[in-house]
């Protein structure tokens, strides 16, 4: 899809699987996006009306209980979500790491919305303005499978509550700020993140999904693990 200066408001056709791609790996972009986001939304339904959450995750390429990549989550037991996960543990994951702000447009004055027309840029505006895009990333991933609550009390939820406040407590070099951390008073030190004793800890296989960038290109991709071979065979 050629360059344009604006990104399109609507994305090319994909109603049925849209410029597949089928490996035992992910793709790169897919791996670069997962590794670099700080937050996903979480879709999930009851079946009639859908929910989406914001929500802190890890991912891990594989875990002493898995071979597949997956996500790790937690839930609050009496949430929206857990509730619809119980009920339907299908599930919809978005992940973008777009650096993005959005520019004034050339709407009328009059116009309410989002930026006000005639809205400055900030300096760090401009900068990444300037930035070539190709050092952005510039796409999306849908993730889509099944949710998995993990066994009360078991080896594998324990293991994963401890790789996740491990990926969610941030520290910074000295004369740095913590990104996404809120600073104990006083000190240089991020509040360490704490997991409730009663929260459920939900997985997330990273098998399939899709592809979107910003120019409105669409593609699905799917992970397929080599089934291992008898006797050579």
């Amino acid at each position: 899809m050629a360059d344009r200066p604006n990104p399109p408001l609507s994305y090319e056709a994909s109603a049925t699987t849209t410029h597949p791609h089928v490996g035992s790996s992910l793709l790169p972009e897919v791996v670069a996006c997962l590794k670099n986001s700080r937050y996903l939304h979480l879709a999930t339904s009851d079946g009639l009306t859908p929910h989406v959450s914001l929500m802190s995750y890890t991912y891990l390429s594989s875990t002493p209980f898995d071979a597949y990549p997956v996500i790790i989550m937690t839930t609050n037991p009496s949430s929206k979500k857990t509730l619809n996960l119980s009920a339907n543990p299908r599930v919809s994951l978005l992940v973008h790491d777009w650096v993005s702000h959005r520019p004034p447009t050339r709407a009328p004055n009059g116009r309410d919305g989002s930026p006000p027309p005639a809205a400055t840029r900030s300096s760090l505006a401009n900068l990444l303005l300037n930035l070539n895009t190709s050092a952005l990333s510039s796409i999306s991933t849908t993730i889509t499978g099944s949710a998995r609550f993990l066994e009360v009390g078991s080896e594998e939820e324990k293991w994963c509550k401890t790789q996740h406040l491990e990926n969610n407590t941030f520290v910074a070099a000295p004369g740095e700020e913590i990104p996404f951390g809120q600073l104990r008073r006083g000190s240089g030190v991020a509040e360490t993140p704490m997991i409730d004793d009663d929260s459920r800890v939900v997985i997330v296989q990273v098998r399939e999904g899709r592809i979107a960038d910003w120019k409105g290109g669409v593609r699905d991709w799917q992970l397929v693990r080599e089934a291992p071979q008898i006797n050579g065979v």
